[in-house]
């Protein structure tokens, strides 16, 4: 059985435009689209029992527009609904258990006015064990349309099979041009230090044996997908600071988390950290062992 889209649902304009992304990914997919809604956090450790029924009754009204809204759009579509009492961070990662794929907004209704990435998705794009696809309030062609670029951040001496099937299959679903990303930066001292200068000879020579090696390793998954269009950039940038300026005018970034088994609450590294706080496009997060 192929495992169902879950998005989270709280009624807030991000929650809605993940809905919405969220739902032409399953129909794309063939798969049900399952929403959830959470319990909002609320101070205290005990909730009073008639406050907790009102809750419920008010996410079950929720889901229930948010169903019949995007089975309207999509009436192919199976949607099915679930209500958590847990926190939502907690219960979208374990919801995600049995998940092919977790959307989420960048945002829920937590938080302050400019924050970009709310705990909740951080949370969820750390600890989820299958691929997390966030969005911003307004996510551009890609949720509209399917027929945008998709960037991939990718490195040729450490290649990962999971990051890289994840963006090769989104592009081929959607007939997108896939442009895959390689950055790197000369050490400080390489261009700095009077002892040790990378010249223009050396940089042509580096660039020209990095990108025979890019095209080496890519050639698999080219040859899996043989309708994808994919160009390659190697940018002397910062990663963040190359996907960022490559994902302009992107409509998916898709960039890797290595799996930590035995971090309960997962971790991010500081590429895909920086990328969600400034990404003006849905960003996928694709855990991987590697």
């Amino acid at each position: 059985m192929r495992l169902p889209v879950l998005v989270g649902v709280d009624g807030s304009e991000h929650a809605a435009a993940a809905a919405g992304l969220a739902a032409r990914e399953a129909a794309l997919r063939g798969v049900p689209l399952r929403l959830l809604h959470a319990s909002p956090q609320l101070p205290g450790a005990v909730v009073p029992g008639p406050a907790l029924h009102r809750l419920r009754d008010i996410g079950a009204q929720l889901l229930q527009r948010t169903a019949a809204d995007l089975a309207g759009r999509h009436p192919d579509l199976r949607v099915e609904s679930v209500q958590s009492d847990d926190a939502p961070a907690g219960a979208l990662v374990a919801a995600a258990g049995d998940a092919g794929l977790l959307v989420t907004g960048m945002r829920g209704r937590g938080g302050f006015e400019g924050l970009a990435v709310g705990s909740v998705a951080l949370r969820a794009a750390a600890a989820a064990p299958c691929p997390v696809v966030l969005v911003p309030s307004r996510p551009g062609t890609f949720a509209e349309h399917g027929t945008g670029q998709v960037v991939l951040g990718f490195d040729a001496h450490r290649p990962v099979g999971e990051v890289a099937d994840f963006a090769f299959s989104a592009a081929d679903a959607r007939a997108a041009p896939l442009h895959v990303v390689q950055a790197w930066a000369f050490p400080a001292e390489s261009v700095s230090s009077r002892s040790l200068v990378v010249t223009e000879e050396d940089r042509a020579d580096w660039e020209d044996q990095e990108v025979l090696r890019l095209s080496d390793v890519l050639r698999p998954w080219q040859e899996k997908y043989p309708g994808v269009t994919v160009g390659s950039d190697l940018m002397l940038l910062h990663p963040a600071e190359a996907l960022l300026n490559a994902s302009g005018g992107a409509d998916l970034l898709v960039v890797g988390r290595r799996a930590e088994p035995r971090a309960a609450d997962g971790r991010l590294g500081p590429i895909a950290h920086a990328v969600l706080h400034h990404a003006r496009c849905p960003v996928a997060v694709v855990p991987h062992g590697g």
